[in-house]
C-alpha cells in the first residue's frame, strides 16, 4: 500500500504526492520535488492508501514541511512573477507578436521563471525568450496553454455551482465527446453543456461509462416492444428510471417501465 495526498502548486496545478518520511496533513504548506525543480505547494486533501498496482502512475515526493523562510521565499517569488508578468507583456506589444500572457510564475529556488501564454497559431517566440534571459538572468520558458490550461489556472464555478473540477483534482484532461451528451440524454445546448473555457464539460467523461452500459439492458429509440400486452414504438428512454414512452399505433403516448422478463423486442 502506499499512501499519497493532493497538493497544489504552480498556477492551480494539482497532483499525487507521497510523503518521504514528513508526516502531512490537510492545508500544510510543503517543499515538493517536480519536473521542473522544487516548487512550493499545499496539501489540499488528507492522506489516502492505495495499492500499488492501482497507484496513478504520476506521484511525486514531498520533501519536507515548510519553514517560515520558505514561506517568506514563496511571498518573494510570486511579487517579483507578478512584475516579471507586466514586463512580459510589454515586450510582447513591442514586438508585436499575436500571443497573450496569462501567468507567470518561478520554481521555488528561482532557476527557472516560466511564463504561460495563449495564441490563436504558433509564435516565433525567440525573440522574447532571448530579451526575458537578459533582464532575469535565468532560464526562461514559454508555455503556450490552451483554454482548459486557462479556465484551471483562473478558477471559478461551474454551472452545478461547485468549484471548477480543474482547479480542484483533475491532473489531466481527458478527450470529452459530444456522443457523451447525446448518450446521457442531455440537451445539446451550448449553455448546458460547455464549460467557463468553452469546451465540453469535462464531467461528461464521468458517468458516460455506466450510462453506455445501462443502454446494453434496453431497447433503443424507434423500435416495436411489446411490454405484457402493451405494443408501441420506443420514442424515448429514461436510463435512470428505467421507463419508457411509447408510441402506440393510435399515435398516443405511453410510459411505461420496462420489464426483460415480460418484455420484448420485436
Amino acid at each position: 500500500m502506499v499512501r499519497l495526498v493532493f497538493v497544489r502548486y504552480e498556477n492551480n496545478t494539482v497532483d499525487y504526492f507521497l510523503p518521504e518520511d514528513v508526516v502531512v496533513k490537510k492545508k500544510d504548506s510543503v517543499i515538493i520535488s517536480t519536473p521542473r525543480g522544487l516548487q512550493f505547494g499545499t496539501v489540499i486533501t488528507d492522506s489516502k492508501e492505495y495499492e500499488e498496482k492501482n497507484a496513478p502512475v504520476n506521484v511525486y515526493s514531498i520533501k519536507r514541511l515548510a519553514t517560515k523562510e520558505d514561506e517568506k521565499q514563496h511571498s518573494k517569488n510570486l511579487k517579483d512573477a507578478s512584475i516579471a508578468m507586466k514586463k512580459a507583456e510589454e515586450l510582447v506589444s513591442s514586438l508585436d507578436l499575436p500571443m497573450k500572457i496569462t501567468s507567470a510564475f518561478y520554481t521555488f529556488e528561482r532557476n527557472q521563471l516560466i511564463f504561460n501564454f495563449t495564441a490563436e497559431n504558433r509564435v516565433d517566440f525567440r525573440e522574447l525568450a532571448k530579451r526575458l534571459a537578459q533582464v532575469y538572468h535565468t532560464r526562461i520558458e514559454l508555455r503556450q496553454i490552451g483554454v482548459r490550461d486557462k479556465a484551471k489556472e483562473i478558477g471559478g464555478l461551474g454551472p452545478c455551482g461547485r468549484f471548477l473540477c480543474c482547479s480542484l483534482f483533475l491532473t489531466d484532461f481527458d478527450s470529452v465527446s459530444i456522443n457523451m451528451a447525446k448518450n446521457q440524454n442531455i440537451a445539446l445546448n451550448p449553455n448546458k453543456i460547455n464549460g467557463v473555457c468553452g469546451r465540453l464539460l469535462c464531467c461528461l467523461k464521468y458517468e458516460d461509462e455506466q450510462y453506455r452500459e445501462l443502454r446494453k439492458e434496453y431497447p433503443k429509440v424507434g423500435q416495436i416492444v411489446k411490454i405484457n400486452d402493451v405494443k408501441g414504438k420506443v420514442s424515448s428512454v429514461n436510463l435512470l428510471t428505467g421507463n419508457l414512452v411509447l408510441e402506440l399505433p393510435n399515435n398516443s403516448l405511453v410510459t411505461i417501465k420496462w420489464d426483460e422478463q415480460n418484455g420484448s423486442i420485436e
